[in-house]
């Protein structure tokens, strides 16, 4: 059934578990956080097109100032995307994250310029990220896996894992985002 649903649907679906109507959808825009999302969204949807991809880059421009979210259309994004807080988030355009995935403020998801793991992360699905968490380098995060706040990754993370300190410990865990990922797609 969510196959028949837009991906920004699919987006605000996870903030209120409910299908919303585009009159719902805009009046959700209130929260810096949807209506950052639904720009993004709008920018990727329109990167090809040349006279719309321009305006909404440039509606994008704008509001990753006014936000301080840093997330460009050219970042691979799933569907069910959540950012949990308004606030200061980095990710690099390389990066490429999975379905159902919430990212809470102070993040950076960014680039490993040089050693064994120099490149951009690739998150699986189901990846919860917690506040000012840092992520580097040409690593995978696995499915299901919970990042905790202020952890420094650096090294793949297997699926069903939580992730806590700096540098990065992994915990095997079954249930890794119980919990923390609701209203998934």
């Amino acid at each position: 059934m969510a196959d028949q649903y837009s991906t920004i649907q699919k987006d605000f679906y996870r903030e209120s578990g409910k299908w919303l109507s585009t009159l719902q959808i805009l009046t959700k825009c209130l929260n810096p956080n949807l209506h950052f999302i639904y720009i993004l969204r709008k920018t990727q949807k329109y990167n090809k097109t040349p006279i719309l991809g321009i305006y909404w880059r440039m509606v994008l421009r704008h509001f990753q100032i006014k936000y301080g979210f840093q997330i460009y259309p050219e970042t691979q994004i799933g569907e069910g995307f959540y950012l949990g807080h308004w606030g200061s988030l980095v990710i690099n355009p390389k990066t490429k994250i999975g379905k159902n995935c919430n990212i809470a403020q102070g993040v950076t998801i960014g680039q490993q310029n040089r050693g064994k793991n120099e490149g951009y992360p690739v998150i699986g699905n189901s990846v919860w990220i917690g506040p000012n968490a840092v992520i580097v380098g040409n690593i995978n995060i696995g499915n299901n896996v919970l990042i905790a706040p202020n952890a420094y990754v650096n090294s793949d993370v297997p699926d069903n894992s939580v992730v806590t300190g700096n540098p990065a410990k992994i915990y095997p865990n079954e249930n890794a985002t119980d919990g923390y990922i609701n209203n998934t797609i």
